[in-house]
């Protein structure tokens, strides 16, 4: 789920960026790759690989190289981590940083799985200057585990990625009561609040009528935080909400401690939004999966 002002992303798979601070900076994301999964689940090791296996109740993990491992995988390393996550019942599925690991796609693809590219961009917190107020006209406040609005919230975000990219769509409040109570039922509320109380993750959301209409969450770890999850119904897109939730996300991870903000992008023209927020591109975010794994 993200930004920046080039058009196109530069593929280049030996030199994330091109300088000493842009791949220092992808490294320290690279880091937090490998922390943030271990706080919700356990990790098993395959030669360079990392199979992240969850204990926490929440969506299935993925396998990706262990920071700092060298050299190139080998595809006996790829077919013990499939046939392991084969065993588990969970799906198939890679994720790593590209410019990390230049041979790693291929030896998917050739393992039968499909991989995807996502803009990844980062923002270091230590010189950024101060954000232009939102023009949006809609508050924005953190929603705590006890806030009536967490439900809905979460609602938000289901309802906008149901309908994928930035066009002005039908769904808005009229849909979120039924959404949230589809995520009551089975369990994604509760492990947002558990998530909530333990500091794992802080969700912000903008209102409208005292109705979530757009929303998102940071989940910090050791001086860092990714973004994830912002999303906006589609009858209020196009009015700036994704960045105030985003601004105001970003505030709260300052206040935190973190030194550095990253997040992934669904395609090119989010990634652009993000760029007036300062996000700026330090590599691609790959996702490999198999295809027919439902």
């Amino acid at each position: 789920m993200t930004a920046r002002q080039q058009d196109t992303l530069d593929h280049d798979a030996a030199s994330p960026r091109g300088s000493d601070g842009a791949r220092a900076l992808v490294e320290r994301v690279d880091r937090y790759c490998d922390a943030a999964p271990r706080l919700g689940g356990r990790a098993e090791e395959f030669g360079p690989f990392t199979l992240f296996v969850r204990e926490d109740g929440g969506a299935p993990y993925y396998a990706r190289p262990r920071p700092g491992a060298g050299g190139q995988p080998a595809a006996a390393d790829v077919a013990a981590v499939l046939e392991r996550q084969r065993e588990l019942g969970v799906p198939q599925a890679f994720e790593w940083i590209g410019e990390l690991a230049p041979g790693l796609r291929g030896l998917l693809e050739q393992a039968g799985l499909t991989v995807s590219e996502h803009p990844l961009l980062a923002l270091s917190l230590t010189d950024r200057p101060a954000p232009a107020p939102s023009g949006s006209g809609y508050p924005v406040r953190l929603v705590d585990a006890d806030a009536p609005e967490l439900a809905e919230a979460v609602a938000a975000q289901y309802l906008g990625f149901g309908a994928p990219g930035t066009a002005v769509g039908d769904a808005g409040t009229g849909e979120l009561a039924a959404e949230a109570g589809a995520r009551e039922a089975d369990g994604t509320v509760g492990r947002a609040r558990a998530r909530l109380r333990s500091g794992a993750t802080v969700f912000a959301a903008a209102l409208h009528e005292g109705r979530p209409v757009a929303a998102g969450q940071h989940n910090p770890v050791d001086g860092a935080s990714e973004i994830v999850g912002v999303a906006t119904l589609p009858a209020h897109r196009r009015r700036g909400l994704g960045l105030a939730v985003t601004e105001a996300l970003l505030a709260d991870a300052a206040a935190r401690g973190a030194r550095t903000v990253f997040l992934s992008a669904s395609d090119e023209d989010v990634a652009r939004i993000y760029a007036s927020a300062g996000f700026r591109p330090v590599g691609t975010a790959l996702v490999a999966e198999r295809e027919d794994a439902g």
